[in-house]
Parts: C-alpha cells; structure tokens; sequence
C-alpha cells in the first residue's frame, strides 16, 4: 500500500463525520414537520424557497454547521450567496420547521454575517421570513453585534427585500421595515407580537390575519409593499425588483435590451387623456404606453392609490415613476400617498435612476380628514425628498397642478429637472379658478378673465422657461427618451 492511499483511509472517518454533520444540517425539522408545516399547506420548504431564489446550481451556504452541536439544523436560518440573473446576491431565510424559525444565539450570528457579508462585498440582501421572533429558551445570548444595527447600517448602501412568507414576529419582523421592498403571501402575516401576546397585554381577542395580515400590511398600514399569491410568486416578485437595480448604491443600473426601446409616436394617448381636466382617467394607461413594453412593475399598488409608483424602462434604462392618478380623488395628494412617494424618493435617492414625475393633480387633499391624517406633515416630507433628490428628474405636466400639489410633483420651475413639459390643455395655479373666485368673491368678468389667464398657464411658463417646452401627448415618450440621453453623463 502506497504512502498516500494510507492517507487516504486515515481521511475516512474525517470526512464521513463532516457528511454526517452536513446531512445533520440541511435536514430542517425533518420529514414530518416539513410535510405538515409546509408542502401539505401549498408553500415551499425553506431549501426550496433557496433554491427558487437563485441561478440553478449557484447558491453556496453559509453557516451550515451552525446549531449542529445541538440538534437545531442550521439553528432555524438558512443563508448563503449564488446569483441571481447571474449576478451575485447574498440571502437568509427562516426556517419554521425548526423551533418554529425561532432566533437564538447561532441564528442571530448568521443573520448578522450575511448583512456584514453585505456591506463588505456591496451585494444585494434578500431576507424570507417566516418565524416566530426571538428564541425564550435561548438565555445566553450571542457574541455578534445586533443583526438589526447591521441592517440599519445596511440600509441605502444596497438593494434590500424582505419576503414575508408566513406569520412573523417581533425581532424577525423588523427585518421588515428596515428593508426597501417587502413583499407579503396571501397567507402571510406580521407583527410586533403575535394573538397570544395581544392578548395578555391587552385582553384583546383577535387573529393573526386581523392583527397583521397581507391586507391590513399592504392596504391599511403600507407596511409590505406588495401581495404575491404563493410562495412561488413573492420569489419571482423579489427577483424581479433587483433587476432594476444595481448590486450597490454608485454603480450604474443595469441596462436592459428588448424589441421595444426605440423613439415612437403613442397615438393611443390622445384617446386615454381628456383635455378637460374635470374628466378623469387611469394614469396606469398612460404608464403602460409610454413605457418600454411590460417593463412597467408597480410598488405598493393597493396603498395610496391617489399616487402611482414604481420600476419601468424607457430605451432599456431603469427609470422610476411617480405619477397622480386622476381616477382616485381626482388625483389630490392625501396623507397615505405622500407616505407613500415620501419613503420610494428616499430609496431611489440612493442610486442612479431618472425619476419621471407625471402631474395631474387639483391640490393637496383639503379637509378635516386630510388634517387629521397629517397631509400637512407628510406633504412637506414628500417635497423635502422630491427637492433634495438628486438623480435626473423629468416633470410632465399632464392636464392640472394647483398650488402644494404642483410643488410636490415637481413641477416647480429651475427645480434641478433634467427637462420639464406640460401638455397645451394644462390648467395652472395657485388654486383652481372655480374654488378662488368664489372665495375671493370675484365677479363675472374678472372670474373669465382668470379662468383664461389658467388655461394659457403652460405658454405662460414655457414663455420665461419655467418649463422647456409644451408638447403634443403623442411625443411623450420620445420627449423622455431625449431627455435621458440628455442626462446620459450622470
């Protein structure tokens, strides 16, 4: 026997004790818990929801010898790195089979290495949840900073989605709003503790479903952005979103090529946009003719829906989009949609994307619901991100912008916009004509006259430059895809 196949026999017992701590590891909570928790209930286990995420073939595992010593396969947290659309993407996912995916001291190692991993190499995160928040019989506590701390130091240095796959609370939860984009199942839920929680505390009965369900998260609260049906869809939707952005804030977006990136006159436009601004239209009609074709991804669509926002392409190029949509409250600004823009401003604010703004708006909502909501205070907010935005921005006017509502939008004049335009039926002010006459209790004459001076409003500012021009509907898109070849250089 030769020196080196003694070697050989010697490895054995080595490396069959790695194997065995390795199947130890990637085993979940075992069969049974697996079939009854998860694929008997139509979701994915978590090796699977892995596997769906990445590249076939790609994901390398990270920690997997974590929780082995104690019988907790991978201590409930799967994490690692592969690619996505071949680009590289850092990953961590509960596990719900083990201990419920609750968070103890190994787990909470894993969850902070992958967001350090994160900032270190400049890659994307995507964290699944769907856990039970921190671990009661785990008293020793864990030798690593807070997973939370690096998710907050995290936050705006890469893209960040959080996919919410199954009740999840406390701790784990927060990985929620610390991330961009939060997408929710059907049949998931969050919250900052669960029924048996809230009812202690409170004496309050009540379901998961009604305490933090995908429809109180997505509609009501604006907590989770967006609503996937299954497991399979909430991945693909994650998926989706990273390919409108860069791996990390100060790299350029990723250009995409199609059938559909050339100028183009939209006909249909004149047929979709009513001259008179009285009569409303859906903004989403607009959005899907002017943009590269089925590039048009919408963020938080059942919260504030006065505003439109979300991912598209013009010529290949990622370009962000936050339009009034004249079909709900004619468009008017409440407290839900500022919130709204407010929060996607700031995160678009840390890449490189163009951000075109589609005004179509009679004000800021008036009354005393609007009050109460805070539109005052979250109005104010949303300009402040508008105004301090510093990517390409291109302003249309589309048919109206009244006072704050107009300033919002930015269609203020030399508001750093890489182009601005209005279309010839545009209705500007300060306040509608109709409502400030009859408060300034104008008569006939001087109400026409200033009903007049309104309807000339996109002459008037196009005649000292407060916009670059007045444009027919149908060359919209092209008057977009000239001014991104003007802000090309950024």
């Amino acid at each position: 026997m030769s020196q080196g196949s003694g070697n050989r026999e010697e490895w054995k017992p080595w490396l069959e004790e790695l194997d065995r701590r390795r199947t130890e590891g990637a085993a979940m909570g075992g069969p049974e818990r697996v079939e009854k928790y998860m694929h008997s209930r139509g979701k994915l286990d978590v090796r699977q929801r892995i596997e769906r995420l990445f590249d076939p073939g790609t994901f390398r595992e990270i920690g997997s010898l974590v929780g082995t010593l104690e019988d907790i396969p991978s201590d409930g947290f799967v994490c690692g790195y592969g690619h996505i659309d071949g680009r590289t993407v850092l990953a961590g996912a509960e596990d719900f089979t083990v201990l419920g995916g609750s968070i103890g001291a190994g787990n909470t190692a894993k969850r902070y290495r992958v967001a350090e991993l994160a900032a270190q190499e400049g890659l994307p995160l995507v964290t699944m949840l769907e856990g039970a928040g921190h671990r009661l019989t785990d008293t020793g506590g864990s030798r690593s900073p807070g997973d939370l701390q690096a998710y907050a130091d995290l936050n705006g240095q890469v893209p960040m989605v959080c996919v919410v796959m199954g009740a999840s609370a406390g701790h784990g939860a927060l990985a929620a709003p610390l991330s961009d984009f939060v997408i929710m199942t059907s049949y998931a839920s969050m919250f900052t503790g669960g029924p048996p929680l809230v009812k202690a505390a409170t004496g309050e009965d009540v379901t998961k479903e009604e305490l933090g369900g995908a429809d109180v998260c997505t509609r009501i609260a604006g907590s989770a952005h967006n609503e996937a049906h299954d497991d399979e869809e909430a991945i693909d939707m994650a998926r989706l979103y990273l390919s409108y952005f860069p791996q990390r804030a100060g790299q350029p977006s990723p250009r995409a090529s199609g059938p559909d990136t050339e100028p183009r006159v939209v006909e249909e436009l004149l047929d979709i946009i009513p001259p008179n601004d009285r009569r409303p239209y859906d903004m989403h009609q607009v959005i899907h003719h002017i943009v590269d074709r089925d590039s048009f991804f919408e963020i938080q669509p059942a919260y504030g829906p006065a505003i439109i926002i979300g991912l598209a392409r013009f010529g290949g190029r990622p370009t962000m989009i936050v339009a009034n949509n004249p079909a709900y409250l004619a468009g008017s600004v409440d407290a839900a949609a500022a919130i709204k823009a407010t929060d996607f401003l700031e995160v678009i604010g840390n890449y490189d994307h163009p951000v075109l703004f589609l005004a179509d708006n009679p004000g800021v909502m008036a009354g005393t619901k609007a009050e109460r909501e805070g539109i005052l205070k979250w109005g104010g907010k949303m300009y402040k991100a508008e105004r301090r935005l510093s990517n390409p921005k291109i302003e249309i006017t589309m048919r109206k912008a009244f006072g704050f509502g107009s300033v919002v939008m930015a269609q203020n004049p030399f508001d750093n916009q890489t182009q601005s335009f209005s279309l010839p039926s545009v209705n500007m002010a300060a306040m509608p004509a109709d409502a400030g006459g009859r408060s300034a209790k104008l008569d006939a004459e001087t109400q026409a006259q200033v009903e007049r001076e309104q309807r000339s409003g996109p002459y008037r500012l196009a005649g000292r430059l407060g916009s670059d021009d007045v444009i027919d509907p149908r060359e919209m898109r092209n008057a977009i895809l000239n001014a991104l070849m003007l802000a090309e250089n950024r």
